[in-house]
């Protein structure tokens, strides 16, 4: 069987289709390789891993991307993948899958040719893009929450002071309580209605206000007793948005005196409530510190600064529902971290400030009550620990 022209179109460059030999349909006399997924920690986990396609080799030698197919051992149903193509040259480089795996226990599983069985597919994925139609933010996505920042329109119209403008680097938060995609539908909402995505229909709604404020997760850098922060992001890559996983990059202008100029590249995995930030900086003069913040908005709510631990946590109330928010970093490059509370509209944030060194790592993300992820503050502390965990002891996987 040859293999399909829509599998070289999808992965390949014109002029090689390098992945272009016989479809192999599986069996014993066929290539597969023997996966060993190990959690050593005490909480049964079903999380993204990441297979480098180097180690694919043996497969991909003789078959597609398309049809390749991964399964549990023993069992006989497909799982969802996503190949990954960082620099879209029509070759992935990375294949994702989403593994079970109990409480300090392995798993194991199968990668294998299969070119006959369909691909398992399913409404709840990852997603994000830009978002022309309300000026030009940028949106993303997964089963369990949403995010939003925004882009040189929305800044020139604030700044011409036009309508519809927003002059923020901050992240914002849509507060879900459906696991399928509402980006589109939201947005498709505002053409009609401009508070479309403000009211709650029983799938979430944003009642989040940004303004200049951090959000959950906006940068900058902090001298003396203010913030120096960016404008709204100039341009924006969509790399990846599949099942699995979804990763952008958003570059910003110069900023201070200091002319920071950042490149952060955020990703989102299904079933995880945190995106991660993962940003490139570079400045004119040495910088005192990189910083990272959260909104404290009206300044009621409680903040937990575990500074030894590298985990900041928000707790408030929004619309009478409990909502909480949190930033996980590496405790090691955590210089100080405080609740900066300000008479300035929107300058009011928690802190977290770091070891500058070019680039940053991080994770920003929250839950609210009424998705059903947590019961309240203690359960969000102890939900946020959890995460720390879980960014620090990986799934560990070995082939075979």
């Amino acid at each position: 069987m040859k293999i399909k022209r829509s599998y070289c179109a999808k992965f390949l460059t014109a002029a090689v289709c390098w992945l272009a030999f016989s479809a192999f349909t599986g069996g014993a006399d066929h290539p597969e390789l023997n996966v060993t997924v190990k959690n050593t920690l005490d909480f049964d986990r079903s999380e993204v891993v990441t297979i480098n396609t180097e180690k694919l080799s043996k497969l991909l030698k003789v078959a597609s991307p398309d049809q390749i197919r991964v399964r549990e051992v023993g069992k006989t149903s497909n799982l969802i993948l996503q190949w990954i193509d960082h620099d879209n040259d029509g070759k992935p480089e990375e294949l994702l899958f989403k593994p079970t795996v109990q409480a300090n226990a392995i798993a194991k599983y199968v990668i294998l040719v299969d070119g006959t069985t369909p691909l398992a597919e399913s409404n709840i994925t990852t997603y994000s893009r830009f978002v022309p139609e309300r000026t030009d933010d940028y949106a993303w996505e997964n089963d369990k929450v949403a995010f939003r920042t925004y882009g040189p329109d929305a800044q020139m119209r604030t700044e011409k002071k036009m309508p519809n403008g927003t002059l923020s680097s901050g992240i914002d938060l849509w507060l879900k309580r459906t696991d399928l995609p509402m980006i589109n539908e939201w947005y498709k909402g505002y053409l009609t209605d401009p508070n479309y995505y403000h009211k709650d229909s029983g799938k979430g709604y944003d009642p989040y206000h940004v303004g200049a404020s951090r959000g959950t997760g906006g940068t900058g850098v902090w001298e003396g007793d203010t913030l120096l922060v960016s404008k709204n992001f100039t341009t924006y890559k969509t790399i990846a948005t599949g099942p699995l996983r979804t990763i952008f990059e958003l570059d910003y202008a110069p900023y201070s005196h200091y002319e920071v100029k950042e490149k952060k590249r955020i990703s989102l995995d299904l079933g995880s409530n945190f995106s991660k930030f993962e940003v490139f900086y570079t400045s004119s003069k040495k910088l005192p510190n990189y910083t990272m913040g959260i909104t404290l908005h009206d300044k009621k709510g409680q903040e937990n600064i575990w500074k030894d631990q590298g985990i900041f946590i928000h707790h408030e109330t929004m619309d009478n529902t409990y909502l909480g928010e949190a930033i996980i970093v590496d405790p090691k490059i955590v210089t100080q971290a405080f609740a900066n509370k300000s008479k300035i509209r929107d300058q009011s944030n928690l802190l977290v400030l770091t070891k500058p060194n070019k680039s940053a790592i991080f994770y920003a993300g929250f839950a609210w009550v009424k998705s059903g992820q947590v019961k309240d503050g203690n359960d969000w502390e102890n939900f946020v620990k959890k995460q720390k965990q879980i960014i620090d002891s990986p799934l560990q996987i070995v082939i075979k």
